[in-house]
């Protein structure tokens, strides 16, 4: 097999037309092209006039002096396999996307992972977060950031990352993913995503497997306390009291497990402050976006509902970029505590609703809330409840209109953008809700961005508040061996503990994780 970099054709080009460019690509008759597949397609929009599809193509060739790479290798190979089912199993704390990787890759390997879930099955976590968006009513252990998937499964469903994968392992997530009933598409495309609804099925498949395997999920079962002596884990106790015996646990706590966090440090866990951002999320009508982006070709199938990238470095110091683009998405409620608010964005896999919204967010480092190593964490709460009171309690949400944000007044009336948050927006002043250093920042970011994109200042788009949770406010550090820097068998992985961002990231952290338990369970 050989590899074709950068092929670029129309957007309306047909099969004959690529299979003759990539023969002329490789320089050989379209005969010697024994078989070929797309290994990954993506979009130049760069002139909205011509849009071109630009492809990476594998091909087996029937003539060696073809041009082109050899095709890299990317089947996965487990490092170690259990001789026996270990007497004391690995316990996996947390069902997001690098639980659920990692307790696959230990089951596989059979070392029958124990899977422990704060939270509920991922169909009953559902109903429960629909509880919140529809009724107002939380569940502070089911809900949009805890559950079985994971904050994943409420958002975008993206699956591109821009770590280092010198293994391939984003390619074992994705294989994975496509064997839970992931569309393939996945596979090929540059920028892949899943959505809410698909995401739900996959995660109840993945489980299915990890269980036919000899794995054991246990939902309901928060982790409360850790037995640490000698520098060694030697049993996690749930809530209720149950101790567990174990010697390997892996921390996929998802950066929104405070009390978690907390307990870690109680007990002597190393950790460290670490930057985060915060901000507000804006709605634009997806149209305009499309337009932006594709011109002529806005609405073309192939191309779907655009997204955008955005940075602005603002006079103050401060970095105001966008964050986690929902094309086509909503807004949603995401608190996974009383009396607090917090957004976050979601899409659907058909990514057909009327509004497109993004993270607003400037980026802030432990100088702005110095204390101890969880300061951070208040940090966010101070203004989750601020947002909780400006937006007039019920989980209503604070919102502001663009052009009355910049002019630093309340807003009183939407306009023709109408917000997608649930339970509702309330129009006030955003002012109150985030440091003044922030509100500085986005208030000049706001109008820079409009000159990027025509219309993204529009006086009527929508701001709702507020975004505190894009990264965990701490790292629970970990060495080389991806082992605890003080405490020998915890593995801090994943999301929480400052290792991933998103959904394919934090997948090939939880591989990367379990391989190394693996490891030590093999030692003779």
């Amino acid at each position: 097999m050989r590899r074709l970099t950068e092929l670029r054709l129309p957007i309306d080009h047909d099969e004959a037309q690529l299979k003759a460019a990539i023969a002329a690509g490789f320089g050989v008759p379209e005969a010697a092209i024994l078989s070929w597949h797309v290994n990954r397609r993506a979009w130049d929009a760069r002139k909205k006039s011509q849009v071109m599809l630009v492809y990476t193509i594998d091909a087996a060739l029937a003539v060696d002096t073809a041009k082109g790479e050899p095709t890299p290798d990317m089947g996965y190979q487990f490092p170690a396999i259990a001789s026996a089912r270990p007497a004391k199993r690995p316990v996996i704390i947390g069902t997001g996307p690098c639980g659920i990787l990692a307790a696959l890759i230990l089951a596989e390997a059979g070392f029958c992972p124990l899977i422990l879930e704060r939270g509920k099955l991922v169909r009953e976590r559902t109903k429960d977060t629909w509880g919140l968006w529809r009724r107002g009513v939380l569940d502070t252990t089911s809900n949009v950031q805890f559950g079985e998937g994971g904050a994943g499964t409420f958002s975008d469903g993206k699956l591109y990352s821009q770590i280092k994968d010198p293994r391939h392992l984003g390619r074992k997530v994705m294989e994975e993913f496509v064997e839970a009933g992931a569309p393939e598409e996945i596979l090929t495309i540059a920028k892949p995503h899943i959505g809410t609804f698909r995401l739900v099925s996959m995660v109840e498949s993945i489980r299915e497997k990890v269980t036919a395997l000899g794995g054991e999920y246990r939902f309901g079962a928060k982790v409360d306390d850790f037995d640490i002596r000698d520098g060694q884990i030697h049993a996690v106790t749930l809530e209720g009291g149950e101790r567990i015996e174990t010697e390997h646990v892996i921390l996929a706590i998802g950066h929104s497990a405070r009390d978690t966090f907390a307990r870690l440090h109680e007990r002597g866990v190393f950790m460290e402050a670490k930057p985060f951002s915060i901000g507000f999320r804006i709605e634009h009508p997806q149209g305009m976006i499309d337009r932006h982006r594709f011109g002529a070709f806005a609405g073309h199938p192939i191309l779907g509902a655009a997204d955008y990238k955005l940075v602005h470095h603002a006079k103050n110091g401060r970095s105001v970029y966008s964050f986690c683009m929902c094309p086509g998405g909503t807004v949603v409620a995401a608190t996974s505590e009383e009396g607090r608010v917090v957004t976050n964005g979601m899409s659907q896999y058909s990514r057909a609703e009327r509004n497109a919204n993004a993270g607003i967010v400037v980026g802030i480092t432990p100088a702005d809330y110095p204390g101890d190593v969880l300061a951070g964490v208040e940090f966010q709460r101070r203004w989750e409840s601020a947002a909780f009171a400006a937006g007039g309690g019920g989980y209503m949400a604070p919102g502001q209109l663009v052009g009355d944000f910049i002019a630093g007044q309340a807003s009183s009336a939407f306009g023709e953008v109408l917000p997608s948050y649930k339970p509702g927006v309330h129009l006030t002043d955003l002012a109150a809700t985030l440091p003044d250093y922030a509100i500085d920042a986005i208030r000049e970011a706001l109008p820079a961005f409009g000159r990027q994109i025509k219309g993204f200042d529009r006086p009527d788009a929508v701001l709702t508040g507020v975004e505190t949770r894009t990264s965990s406010p701490v790292r629970i550090t970990r060495g080389k061996d991806f082992c605890s820097l003080n405490v020998r068998g915890l593995y801090p992985a994943g999301e929480g503990a400052g290792y991933a961002g998103g959904i394919l990231s934090a997948g090939v952290d939880g591989i990367k994780v379990a391989e190394a338990v693996s490891n030590s369970l093999a030692k003779p």
